[in-house]
């Protein structure tokens, strides 16, 4: 969305990105340190979403991972069920649902979920700047340090940091690898040394250099360069979404307070602290901004000085341009009814797709290039290929029957009567069937799977035979 100018006050549009200097060159982020009533919420939430994040790889249902994205094996487990490539559709299915919610949550709420909940910005605002500051101190501190020559004490300080930050981008790395492979080949890997398991190896020296490069050097500019959410909130915004706002209503026109001064100015004293906190480096007076990631550190520092001089709070507060403009209260338009039909109906969908979803995948196929076969005793056969993937963690015992019509199975080797846990299965058989039963080229047939005497699929195919019909 773009920048909206003070009334009277054109020149505050802005055509730059709040981090490159006007010769072009990257402008460094020193966001003073937040503190407040939602700064303090916003620390439970990334403690209880860190503690999710890092706690699930260790934790196992029926022995195997509670959530697994194996993508080099095709293995995904999501909180305990395992999904195979032939479940992908319901893959395909769950991310537009997803994507559909988030442009929902996003018409309403604007781009909360980068401030409270995005991995990058918790990791960033609640584990590796917070080490910063206590290492290096609060932003002014900061800005001395990088500007003083190299002396012993900064040497140590900056060693000090960098260490640490290496280490924590190692653990995440270590984590984001146990969410790849699980954590039992995670704990191989750190047993048997990084030459038994080097593709595991270089997949955790990558992403803790990854991870170590992005939180040193490359901070913000995740969100407000790569991020392709950042870009979509532009297109999503409108004048009734609830976001990070500067009331210009009340605050306009801006101005220095002053002791006993009769005040005829605006309550916003121009103190700059909303400026200071953000961690995007932007002026949320100056309208909702590209930057911005919502995660109110600016309400909490112009409520902190509110209360100090003596005026209201929420002079940045969650509300619409609507609610500022013309103290209109949130109302659903009919753009968001639009999207909550349509996630309602995805969310139908795939509930109902998951709850019918079988156990159990049988595909029989006929082979390729196989012409029907005439038997000496008058049947004709056909040879097929059988392949049955067990989704349990449990191994099942397997029965293939044919339905209808009247025919036998003959195997070709090895008969087909397990499939192991989590794993496919593969036979090739032939069906044989009297010359009576065939009464036309294609010949529907019904095969039947059983487990323990009780049917787990049921298959439809053709057998391929002489037009006997008369």
């Amino acid at each position: 969305m773009a920048s909206q100018a003070r009334p009277g006050d054109p020149g505050s549009f802005r055509d730059s990105v709040s981090t490159i200097s006007k010769e072009g060159n990257r402008a460094w982020i020193y966001p003073q340190k937040p503190k407040g009533p939602l700064y303090n919420k916003r620390t439970w939430v990334s403690i209880i979403l860190l503690t999710f994040l890092f706690g699930t790889p260790f934790i196992k249902v029926n022995g195997h991972p509670l959530m697994l994205f194996n993508i080099i094996e095709r293995k995904f487990i999501l909180f305990g069920i395992p999904f195979w490539p032939q479940d992908f559709f319901l893959f395909v299915l769950a991310m537009l649902t997803f994507v559909v919610f988030i442009i929902l949550f996003t018409v309403i709420f604007g781009r909360v979920w980068c401030g409270w909940a995005c991995p990058q910005t918790i990791f960033m605002e609640m584990v590796f700047r917070k080490i910063e500051y206590w290492i290096e101190g609060d932003y002014t501190q900061q800005k001395a340090l990088d500007k003083a020559p190299w002396t012993p004490d900064k040497m140590l300080k900056k060693t000090g940091k960098y260490i640490a930050f290496f280490l924590i981008s190692f653990v995440i790395a270590n984590t984001f690898l146990a969410y790849i492979i699980g954590i039992d080949q995670l704990k191989l890997l750190a047993v048997d040394g990084p030459f038994a398991h080097m593709v595991g190896f270089i997949g955790l020296v990558v992403f803790t250099f990854v991870f170590f490069l992005v939180y040193t050097r490359f901070r913000e500019q995740a969100c407000i360069v790569v991020c392709p959410y950042g870009r979509l909130q532009g297109v999503l915004l409108d004048r009734n979404s609830m976001v990070i706002a500067y009331d210009y209503q009340r605050g306009e026109p801006r101005g220095n307070i002053h002791k006993g001064e009769d005040r005829k100015l605006g309550d916003c004293i121009d103190c700059h602290q909303c400026v200071n906190v953000c961690p995007t480096g932007i002026d949320i007076r100056n309208g909702t901004q590209l930057e911005c990631v919502n995660c109110t550190a600016c309400i909490d520092a112009c409520d902190n000085i509110m209360d100090h001089v003596g005026f209201p709070k929420g002079l940045i507060r969650w509300a619409s341009e609507n609610n500022i403009a013309n103290k209109e209260r949130f109302r659903f338009t009919a753009r968001i009814i639009g999207y909550i039909a349509v996630l309602l109906v995805l969310l139908t969908t795939l509930i109902t797709l998951l709850v019918l979803r079988s156990d159990v995948e049988t595909t029989v196929l006929r082979t390729p290039g196989q012409m029907y076969q005439q038997l000496t005793d008058g049947t004709i056969s056909n040879l097929y290929n059988i392949q049955i993937v067990n989704k349990t963690f449990n191994d099942l015992p397997l029965d293939v029957d044919l339905v209808s019509p009247a025919g036998e199975i003959r195997y070709v080797g090895q008969e087909l009567n397990m499939v192991r846990q989590d794993s496919l299965a593969e036979g090739v058989f032939f069906i044989v069937l009297d010359r009576n039963q065939i009464h036309q080229i294609k010949t529907p047939v019904v095969i039947s799977v059983k487990s323990a005497g009780k049917e787990i699929d049921r298959v439809e195919t053709n057998f391929m035979g002489p037009n006997t019909k008369q």
